[in-house]
C-alpha cells in the first residue's frame, strides 16, 4: 500500500467530524471546524500562510458543466436549426471584437511606453550630456533614479491600493481561471484599466520587466466583458449575447482572449492558440480552435494595422506584435549537425538558470507573503526596487568604459554614445538604457564584436537578479522579456567564447545565432512551456530554419528544470494556495475510494422544501457553499429519501428573489413564471442571501425544485477509485460530484477542494492542509 502523510491545519479538515467541502454544508451548517474562543481573540491571519502545503479554503469553482434542468432543455428544444446557426455566428462575431479590443489595447500600450520612455531617455541623455562636461554626474544619476521612482510609484500604488489582482502578469490567475477556479476580480473591468496603467508605469519606470505578458490577462479581461454582452461595473447591459452568459461559454471566449494576448505580443497566431492550449485552456475541441485562431489572426492584425499608421507607413504591415525580434537573415541563421549538443547543452544550462531563478524567487516570495502584505510596504519595496535598478545600471554604465565604434546600424539608438567620445557608442548602455525590446533586437542583430565579454557577463548577472527581484512586486509586469534579455545576453557571451576557440577560422557563425538559443533556453526554463513556446519564437524570428534547435533546447531546459523546481507560474499558483487539478491524479492514488476523498455527511433538500428551511440552510452555510443534492421521500415517508437532482445556491437565491413559492403561485395566477433570462441577468454577481428578503408569512409556503434543478447530477459508487473520481470530474469540469450508495442515497459530494488536497511529495501520498483565509 502506497504511504500517505496526513496533515492537519488549525482550520484542517478533521476525518472523524466529515467537514465538507465546497458546496457541501455540514449538518450543523458550517463548512470548516469552529475555532475556539481563544483563537478568535487572537484573530484569522490576514494573509495565507507561507507554506505551499497549504490548500485555501476561500476559493469557489465555477460551473463548467451545463445546468439541464427542465428551463434549460425547454429552450433548447424550442431552438429551430437557424437559432443554432446564429448563435454559432455570435461566437464568431464575439471572437472577433475580441481581437480587435486586444490589438487595440496592445496597440495604445506600445505606443505610451515608447513616446513616454523617449522622452524619459532624452532628458536623461541630455542631462548626462551636459554635466559630463563639467565633471559632476550625481544629478544626473538623482534625476534618472527620480523619474524611475516616480513612475513606478504610480504603477505600484494603482495595483496596491486599487487592485492588487492586477499585480504581476496574470498568466497564472488566468490558468486557474481557466482551470475552474473562480479568483476573485480577475476578469472585472477595473481589473484591466490598472493592468493598462500599471504596466505602462513599470516598463516606463525602468524595471526589468515586459508589456507582453500582461497582454494575455489583458486579452482575458476583454474577453470576459464582451462575451456578456455588458459591464457590471459600468451597470450597461447592452442586451447582447444573453446565452453566453454562463461559466461554459464565458470560459471558451476567455481561452481565445488569452491567446488573442499572445499574439498581440509576439505577433504570433499560432502560438497564441497552443499558449492557450498548452498552459490554459482545459477543454477543448476543434471548432474552438478555429474561433481562437481568428481572434488571434484579428489581435495581431489590428495591432500591426494601427501601428503601421503611427510609424506613418500605412498599409505596411510589418511589425506583428508588441516585440519584433527583427529578420533573421539564412546566412546568419545557418546551423551544422555539430552544434546540436551544444544547443541542447545550452538548454541545460537554461534549465539550471531558471531552476535558480525560480528558487530565488519562491523564497522572495515567502518572505513578501510573511513581511510585506501592506500596501504601504508594497509601494516602498517597488520604489526601491526602481531606485537599485536605476544606480546599478547607471554605475555600470559608466564604470564599464565600454566604448565601440558607432556604425550605421546604431543611428536610431539614441542612448549608445553615453559616456563615450563622438563616433563611438557605449554597449552596457546599449543593453541598460533601453527598452527591453530594443535591448533584445540588438544582441539578435548587431554585428560580431559590438559587445565585449566582460559587459555581457556582468548584465547577465546583474540583470538575472534585478529580474528575479522584480517578479513579485505589487506592479504590473510580466517575466517573459526579461527573461529573453537575460537568455540572449549569456546566449551571445556563449557564441563569443566559442568564436573566441577558432580565431583564425571562423567555423561559428554570428553570435546572434547563440543570442537566441540562449533567451529561447532561458525563457524556457523559468515558464518551462514547450510546444506554444517553440512556435511563438519561431513566429517572432520570421524564419522557421531553428524550428528543430529551438524544440531541442526548450524540451532540455523544461527536463533539467523540473528535477530541481517546478514552474514559475506553478510556484506562485502553489504559494497562493489555490486548489488547482493537474490532468491526472497522483500515480499512488489507486488504493483511495471516493469514500475515502468525500465531504459528508451533507445538508440535501426536499424536491418539495419549505422556504424557511431554504433561507435557513443559506444563511447559516459559508458562501462557498454551492450545490445542494436534491431528494425525494420514498413511498408514506417510510423508505429512504433517494436522489432525485443537484441545485445551486445561485438558483435558490434567484427564486427566493422572484418569490417562485408554490401557495403564491396558486393564489395569484398572473405570477410570471420564471425564465432562463431571469438568471443570466443575474449572473455572474447573484445577490447575497442576506439581501433577500423573505416575510414570516413568505417562510411558511413551500417550493418546488422539479423544474429548476439538474435532474441527471454525475453521480459515482462510493467504492470508486480516486483516480477514475478525478478523471470524471477533471475532464466534464464538475463542480460538484454526488457519491451515492447502492439503493441512489447521497452519503457524500466530491468537490475540487477534496480532490486537489491529495499529491506526491517526497514521503508518498500526501494531503495538503486546509487554511480558512
Amino acid at each position: 500500500m502506497a504511504n500517505i502523510t496526513k496533515k492537519v491545519s488549525w482550520s484542517s479538515r478533521a476525518e472523524e467530524s466529515g467537514a465538507a467541502g465546497e458546496g457541501t454544508p455540514l449538518l450543523n451548517g458550517s463548512e470548516q471546524p469552529r475555532l475556539s474562543r481563544q483563537d478568535s481573540l487572537r484573530g484569522r491571519p490576514k494573509e495565507i500562510p507561507h507554506n505551499e502545503k497549504l490548500l485555501s479554503l476561500k476559493f469557489e469553482s465555477l460551473d463548467y458543466d451545463n445546468i439541464e434542468n427542465q428551463l434549460f432543455l425547454e429552450e433548447e428544444r424550442r431552438m429551430s436549426y437557424m437559432g443554432f446557426r446564429c448563435l454559432e455566428i455570435s461566437r464568431w462575431v464575439v471572437c472577433g471584437l475580441i481581437g480587435f479590443l486586444t490589438g487595440l489595447i496592445a496597440c495604445f500600450i506600445d505606443i505610451v511606453v515608447e513616446e513616454m520612455a523617449g522622452i524619459k531617455y532624452r532628458v536623461v541623455k541630455e542631462n548626462i550630456e551636459k554635466f559630463t562636461e563639467v565633471g559632476g554626474l550625481s544629478i544626473s544619476l538623482i534625476l534618472w533614479v527620480s523619474i524611475n521612482s516616480v513612475f513606478v510609484m504610480v504603477g505600484a500604488i494603482i495595483v496596491a491600493c486599487f487592485e492588487p489582482i492586477a499585480a504581476g502578469s496574470g498568466i497564472p490567475q488566468i490558468k486557474c481561471y481557466l482551470n475552474g477556479v473562480k479568483i476573485p476580480r480577475v476578469v472585472r473591468l477595473k481589473t484591466l484599466v490598472v493592468k493598462v496603467c500599471g504596466v505602462i508605469c513599470s516598463v516606463v519606470g525602468g524595471l526589468a520587466v515586459g508589456k507582453e505578458g500582461p497582454m494575455i490577462h489583458s486579452g482575458a479581461v476583454v474577453a470576459a466583458g464582451v462575451s456578456q454582452g455588458r459591464s457590471t461595473s459600468l451597470k450597461r447591459d447592452f442586451k447582447m449575447f444573453e446565452y453566453f452568459r454562463r461559466d461554459t461559454e464565458k470560459r471558451d471566449f476567455v481561452s481565445a482572449g488569452a491567446a488573442a494576448g499572445v499574439s498581440a505580443a509576439f505577433g504570433a497566431p499560432v502560438g497564441g492558440v497552443l499558449f492557450s492550449l498548452e498552459e490554459g485552456a482545459s477543454f477543448w475541441n476543434q471548432m474552438l480552435t478555429w474561433r481562437i485562431f481568428f481572434a488571434s489572426m484579428i489581435s495581431t492584425f489590428t495591432l500591426n494595422f494601427f501601428l503601421s499608421i503611427y510609424h506613418k507607413n500605412a498599409g505596411d504591415l510589418s511589425n506583428p506584435g508588441l516585440i519584433n525580434f527583427g529578420r533573421f537573415e539564412n546566412d546568419s541563421v545557418a546551423y551544422n549537425l555539430y552544434e546540436i549538443p551544444l544547443f541542447i547543452a545550452m538548454g541545460a544550462i537554461g534549465g539550471l538558470l531558471g531552476a535558480l531563478f525560480n528558487k530565488l524567487n519562491y523564497w522572495l516570495t515567502i518572505f513578501r507573503i510573511r513581511y510585506v502584505h501592506r500596501p504601504g510596504l508594497q509601494v516602498m519595496e517597488a520604489m526601491l526596487v526602481a531606485a537599485v535598478t536605476a544606480t546599478v545600471s547607471f554605475t555600470m554604465i559608466y564604470f564599464s568604459n565600454d566604448c565601440q565604434p558607432l556604425g550605421p546600424e546604431h543611428t536610431e539608438e539614441y542612448p549608445l554614445q553615453l559616456f563615450c567620445a563622438d563616433g563611438e557608442y557605449n554597449s552596457m548602455a546599449t543593453a541598460f538604457f533601453n527598452t527591453p525590446e530594443r535591448s533584445v533586437r540588438s544582441l539578435f542583430h548587431n554585428q560580431p564584436g559590438t559587445y565585449n565579454p566582460l559587459t555581457l557577463g556582468l548584465f547577465t548577472l546583474t540583470y538575472f537578479f534585478l529580474a528575479c527581484w522584480t517578479y513579485g512586486l505589487a506592479v504590473s509586469a510580466g517575466v517573459f522579456i526579461p527573461s529573453l534579455l537575460i537568455g540572449a545576453a549569456w546566449g551571445r557571451l556563449f557564441g563569443i567564447l566559442l568564436a573566441s576557440l577558432t580565431p583564425t577560422d571562423p567555423i561559428w557563425a554570428d553570435p546572434g545565432k547563440y543570442a537566441l538559443i540562449g533567451a529561447a533556453a532561458q525563457l524556457g526554463g523559468i515558464v518551462r512551456m514547450t510546444l506554444s513556446l517553440t512556435v511563438i519564437m519561431v513566429e517572432a524570428t520570421g524564419n522557421v530554419t531553428y524550428g528543430l534547435p529551438i524544440m531541442l533546447v526548450l524540451m532540455t531546459s523544461k527536463i533539467v528544470g523540473d528535477y530541481f523546481v517546478e514552474g514559475l507560474y506553478d510556484i506562485h499558483i502553489k504559494l497562493q494556495s489555490v486548489p488547482f487539478l493537474h490532468w491526472e491524479a497522483p500515480a499512488t492514488s489507486h488504493w483511495l475510494t471516493a469514500r475515502e476523498v468525500m465531504s459528508s455527511p451533507v445538508t440535501c433538500l426536499n424536491r418539495i422544501e419549505k422556504v424557511g428551511t431554504i433561507v435557513d440552510v443559506l444563511s447559516n452555510t459559508s458562501t462557498n457553499h454551492n450545490g445542494f443534492p436534491v431528494v425525494m421521500q420514498g413511498a408514506g415517508g417510510e423508505e429512504p429519501a433517494k436522489l432525485c437532482g443537484l441545485i445551486l445556491r445561485s438558483q435558490l437565491i434567484v427564486l427566493l428573489k422572484h418569490k417562485v413559492f408554490v401557495e403564491l403561485a396558486r393564489s395569484r395566477l398572473t405570477l410570471r413564471k420564471l425564465q432562463l433570462k431571469d438568471f443570466r441577468d443575474a449572473y455572474p454577481r447573484f445577490p447575497p442571501i442576506q439581501s433577500i428578503h423573505v416575510s414570516q408569512d413568505e417562510r411558511e409556503c413551500m417550493m418546488d425544485l422539479t423544474e429548476f434543478m439538474n435532474a441527471t447530477p454525475y453521480t459515482v459508487p462510493q467504492d470508486t477509485s480516486l483516480p477514475r473520481v478525478f478523471k470524471l470530474f477533471r475532464a466534464l469540469g464538475l463542480r460538484h460530484l454526488v457519491v451515492v450508495d447502492d439503493e441512489n442515497r447521497v452519503v457524500g459530494l466530491v468537490t475540487r477542494k477534496d480532490l486537489a488536497r491529495y499529491h506526491l511529495g517526497k514521503h508518498g501520498l500526501e494531503e495538503l492542509q486546509l487554511a480558512q483565509t
